[in-house]
């Protein structure tokens, strides 16, 4: 996400040029570790962080990112590791490896776990208050990160927002779509441009919580909000 993007949600804070999905840019495509996942039914998660938990439930619209989630939660890849960087009306974003043990202050994005998801769009899944998605890099293929995710938080839109986003990015806003940006918000610029595989369920108030921390230059929190997930069983659901 350019840093022009974080000026035009009114962000003032000054930040270096650095993308807010950004993971490292020469990684080697190779054989996603998800590939042994089998998915049979709906699949939520639960992110226990240290304000709370979130629940999500992951889209059978996007396989490969599904099953790549699944395979890294199970894997307990993403216990310890940190929110680490929150933009307030925006986004709240985890999932950098490196970020498990990090010093304060430390910049933080650009771990990955050596392999990017085929992007997966689906014109049904946007990017509404609660949406999850992949981050990624700059690649032309508009793949995602392996690991790097955001709970999106964004902002209300009105018609002519919307009008004015539908001219410069050549997208579409259904009359449904329209209403969801007018009166629940999200971050529509956004939309077909990086992959939603799911939503929240239940914790959008802990979402807006973490989204109020206070962050140094860098949008990383100055107090460490750490993650735990675990695929929720069916009696739990």
């Amino acid at each position: 996400m350019p840093v022009y993007l974080l000026q035009a949600q009114g962000i003032k804070k000054p930040v270096k040029k650095l993308p807010v999905h950004t993971i490292i840019s020469n990684v080697v495509v190779k054989e996603s570790v998800a590939d042994t996942v089998k998915i049979t039914a709906p699949v939520r998660i639960k992110i226990t962080t240290s304000l709370g938990e979130i629940i999500v439930r992951l889209s059978d619209k996007t396989p490969k990112h599904r099953d790549n989630f699944v395979k890294l939660v199970n894997a307990h890849f993403y216990d310890s590791l940190l929110f680490h960087r929150i933009v307030s009306g925006f986004m709240i974003q985890g999932g950098d490896p490196n970020s498990k043990n990090a010093a304060p202050g430390i910049l933080l994005g650009n771990g990955d776990v050596g392999y990017k998801i085929p992007a997966e769009f689906d014109s049904t899944l946007y990017h509404k208050k609660g949406a999850l998605a992949a981050a990624r890099d700059n690649n032309p293929q508009k793949a995602s990160s392996g690991c790097q995710f955001y709970i999106v938080q964004g902002k209300k839109y009105s018609n002519t927002e919307l009008d004015m986003i539908e001219a410069e990015k050549g997208i579409y806003f259904s009359p449904s779509k329209r209403m969801t940006y007018a009166m629940n918000g999200g971050t529509p610029k956004l939309d077909m441009n990086y992959t939603v595989f799911g939503e929240v369920e239940t914790g959008m108030e802990i979402v807006d919580e973490i989204a109020l921390s206070q962050t140094d230059n860098n949008n990383r929190p100055l107090t460490n909000i750490s993650m735990k997930m675990e695929v929720m069983k069916e009696d739990e659901k």
